[in-house]
This record gives structure tokens, C-alpha cells and sequence, in this order.
């Protein structure tokens, strides 16, 4: 019988604006390429995906725009806090959501970094821009879900 780890996940940054502003049909986990500095930056919280987005390029994952400002302590080299950092994913993954975006006009969206038994993970989604209508809409099924669970 195979042992399930018990997998601890600490989550750093949302991106609550993503899931208002795209629908998100599917989502994959990946691993970054960091700095030591950029990782004791994001273990005080220091990191900031609101207005970051995801790119392929040549076959590679890249997280472009995503903040993380230099870590107080450290000493050592300056780093670019928007410097572009490459994703971890497999080729194969790559794959399926490049011939995803390129069908279908979908935008890939990072929705939250974490730890995950010590690894830094950013979760992103495969999203399709909402109207404005559909904004509306979903705000309104947000307020009645409020208004019925305060009726209770």
C-alpha cells in the first residue's frame, strides 16, 4: 500500500481580480526559477501577482511583471523586482496549453503563490476575458448567495 504525504500548502498571494475578470476553464501548477533573497522576500509575503501575467516563449513559461521586492537584509546582488522568472512545467504541458491558447484565445491568468512542501508554486489559469454583462452578472449572484446566508 503506497503512503500519501501530507502535503502542507501556505498560501502568500491571491490574485482575487483574476477570477472577476476571466472565466477560468482550467488550471496547472508550476514551479519557479528563484533567487535566495527573492525566496525570504516571499517568505515575509512580499510579493505581489495582481497585475503579472503568464507568456510562452520558445517552448518556455515565463511569469512577466510579478513583484518581489528586494529582501531588506540581504547584501548581496540587486535584482530587478519585475525581472521576468521561468516557470517549471513539463514539455508536454506546454504543449497542450499553447495549442490551447492558439484554438481557443484564451489568456493564461496567475491566480495565487504558495508553498507546497517547501517549494515555491504559482497556480495560473487558462481564462477567457468576461464582459462587462457577464461582471454584472456575476456580482449579482455573489449578493444574493450574501443575502440568503444572512437570512438564515
Amino acid at each position: 500500500m503506497a503512503t500519501v504525504k501530507n502535503s502542507s500548502i501556505k498560501i502568500i498571494a491571491t490574485n482575487r481580480k483574476a477570477r472577476y475578470n476571466y472565466e477560468i476553464i482550467s488550471t496547472y501548477e508550476a514551479g519557479m526559477v528563484l533567487k535566495g533573497s527573492e525566496i525570504k522576500s516571499i517568505l515575509f509575503n512580499n510579493v505581489n501577482i495582481k497585475d503579472s501575467f503568464v507568456l510562452i516563449r520558445k517552448q518556455e513559461a515565463f511569469i512577466i511583471n510579478m513583484n518581489i521586492p528586494k529582501y531588506k537584509f540581504s547584501t548581496m546582488f540587486e535584482e530587478d523586482p519585475l525581472r521576468q522568472r521561468k516557470l517549471l512545467l513539463h514539455k508536454a504541458e506546454i504543449k497542450k496549453i499553447t495549442h490551447k491558447l492558439k484554438t481557443d484565445s484564451l489568456t493564461l491568468v496567475p491566480l495565487k503563490i504558495y508553498f507546497k512542501n517547501g517549494y515555491v508554486k504559482l497556480e495560473f489559469g487558462l481564462g477567457k476575458g468576461k464582459k462587462v454583462h457577464d461582471k454584472r452578472q456575476a456580482i449579482k449572484e455573489r449578493d444574493e448567495k450574501r443575502y440568503a446566508l444572512r437570512r438564515r
